[in-house]
């Protein structure tokens, strides 16, 4: 076991160490020909492109002669066939035995640096740490061995072997984009020493691929909303290019579907019974948030509805054919009704669900958004009393937090008056309490105000200012100049009116900053309601997705269309204000200047 085991360790070695090899080869290929690199640097990376290439090769190469070598008793799990196999191998020992292979593998590179170093003192240090390491290692070594825990355990080395299968569309796929990013840290070492054009191109190139690399979660979030179940997970990786089922009005004579209105909204069923009084027993299937209702309602304000099928393909007597699978029957079949070829139009056969295929075309199906929409309670209007308490709560706190922080920060930074460094002090000391110390005794002054399951607990508190935008704030205010409230003051300004009038127009960045912040903190603020909300009507967007991630977690479409659906204003306000955006964060010191 032990044996295959260090024989499959070698081979992964050779296979991972060859391929690493053969990267840096082409990395080295590049610095050669991109145009910064000097004559004698060009001929050192010919050379290391020449070295690793072969290396790589040759480990590449070899590491299958170990890999294919079995041992009696001993066999590499999860190899796929028709796949690329990467090998790897773990071996599990006791800590005491990991420290003592660390040892010597520190005594292995002292002694290699003491035969690579010319100066005689560093070659007696080097020793003096070998030793030491090796005595270190004695005695881990004497630690496991009067181990009496340790006796009569049996072997203290487990093997965990096996494959990871890739595609090789996924394998191209990520040698592309190794290549690319090779390609991308060799021009950029190259344009260190550039100037111009060349360096400006570079530059703009790596921004440009980092964009790409950091919008991939957001297109997978797009992409996967517009997803049908059966493409949410795949043997041959992420599909990145959905499609759709192609589909058909139906009226089932079977089982008809009614659309009608109860409770002041539309339903859509089918008849459940007939009642003796000539009413209907309708049960509702959507919307899909009372789905399995009945609801009594009258025929006459009843209409009849077609109801969505799906477009198979199969064949029918050896003849290929198109038609729409009509009827799910209770053995698991199908029955089929062909639309083409029109010598077969209209005629019916039961086939077995392996026997037909469905006809499906690249698209977007943009089913899954109602479809999420209409999973949330009636009473939230399709969720737009989510996005009414968001905004309610994004602008009465945007504005609170700029009103109230910079009149507490205008007062400190230019009005005199008894105890103002000690309040200043005061304030700032409040930044050194944690969240949760304060938060019980938030919640028992807000219940006994009566203000549990409302939205002011999430706003009033934002007219009481913050310390730290208060710290910020006056730093701005005291480095405008004085001049310019003293010449509001001789033409007669008070100080409320030279505040509005004067300083808070030369503020305009930093107050972006703290709107900036305050807009995606309340936006993405899941504690405050989850504290103080109870009921739907009063739940902000945030809440409303947890809670829609718990009960439909499993369905990915509906989840993310869901998610799309909540941040699509967010992303809005971006393309509309984002001057206001880039400013806040140059100035924020997160913009790199």
């Amino acid at each position: 076991m032990i044996a295959g085991g260090i024989l499959f360790l070698l081979g992964s070695v050779l296979r991972w160490g060859g391929l690493i090899l053969l990267f840096r080869s082409i990395y080295c290929l590049t610095r050669m020909y991109l145009p910064a690199p000097l004559p004698e640097e060009r001929s050192s990376w010919q050379k290391s492109f020449l070295f690793d290439g072969v290396l790589g090769a040759l480990g590449v190469i070899f590491s299958g002669a170990f890999l294919a070598i079995r041992v009696t008793g001993w066999k590499p799990a999860n190899l796929h066939a028709g796949t690329i196999n990467l090998p790897l191998v773990w071996f599990v020992l006791p800590l005491v035995t990991w420290l003592i292979l660390g040892c010597l593998v520190g005594a292995g590179v002292c002694f290699a640096q003491f035969f690579a170093e010319p100066s005689q003192v560093v070659r007696q240090n080097k020793i003096k740490n070998a030793l030491g390491w090796i005595a270190a290692g004695i005695a881990f070594l004497a630690i496991q061995l009067f181990d009496k825990d340790a006796v009569g355990k049996g072997p203290i080395v487990l093997v965990y072997k096996g494959y990871v299968p890739i595609h090789w569309t996924v394998a191209i796929g990520f040698v592309v984009l190794a290549v690319a990013a090779i390609f991308a840290m060799a021009a950029a070492a190259n344009a260190a020493r550039a100037r111009g054009w060349a360096k400006i191109a570079v530059i703009h190139a790596m921004l440009l691929t980092g964009s790409i690399l950091f919008a991939l979660p957001f297109l997978w979030l797009l992409v996967t909303s517009f997803k049908e179940d059966q493409d949410m997970s795949s043997a041959h990786g992420i599909i990145w290019i959905p499609k759709v089922t192609q589909t058909r009005p139906y009226f089932d004579p079977n089982d008809p579907m009614y659309e009608g209105r109860a409770e002041g909204m539309s339903i859509v069923g089918d008849v459940q019974s007939k009642n003796p009084d000539g009413t209907w027993t309708i049960n509702v299937i959507h919307p899909s948030s009372i789905a399995g209702r009945t609801e009594t309602l009258n025929p006459a304000k009843l209409k009849l509805v077609p109801k969505d099928v799906n477009i198979v393909s199969g064949t029918y007597k050896g003849t290929p054919i198109v038609g729409f699978d009509a009827e799910d029957l209770p053995d698991g079949s199908d029955k089929i009704i062909i639309t083409s070829p029109p010598q077969l139009k209209n005629q019916s056969y039961i086939a077995l669900q392996k026997d037909v295929k469905k006809v499906r075309h690249v698209g977007l199906d943009w089913k899954n958004y109602p479809d999420a929409l209409d999973y949330l309670p009636p009473s939230t209007h399709y969720g737009l009393t989510y996005l009414e308490n968001t905004l309610i709560l994004v602008v009465l706190n945007v504005v609170g937090t700029i009103l109230s922080s910079s009149i507490v920060a205008y007062a400190f930074s230019r009005m005199r008056f008894p105890g103002k460094n000690f309040l200043f002090a005061l304030v700032l000391s409040t930044m050194m309490l944690p969240g949760a110390v304060t938060m019980l005794p938030q919640f028992l002054i807000f219940r006994s105000l009566g203000w549990i399951d409302t939205l002011k607990p999430l706003w009033v508190p934002a007219f009481f200012a913050s310390a730290f935008n208060i710290f910020l704030l006056r730093q701005f205010f005291m480095q405008i100049p004085m001049e310019l409230e003293d010449a509001a003051k001789i033409d007669g300004c008070t100080y409320l009116r030279t505040f509005w009038k004067v300083m808070i127009p030369q503020i305009k960045p930093a107050l972006a900053v703290i709107g900036i912040w305050t807009f995606m903190g309340t936006w993405g603020d899941i504690m405050g309601p989850l504290i103080y909300i109870s009921s739907p009507e009063h739940m902000p967007i945030t809440y409303a997705l947890a809670l829609y991630n718990g009960d439909h977690g499993g369905e990915y479409g509906l989840l993310m269309a869901f998610t799309v659906l909540t941040i699509l204003p967010v992303l809005l306000l971006f393309f509309f204000a984002q001057k206001y955006f880039i400013e806040g964060v140059t100035l924020s010191g997160l913009g790199g200047r």
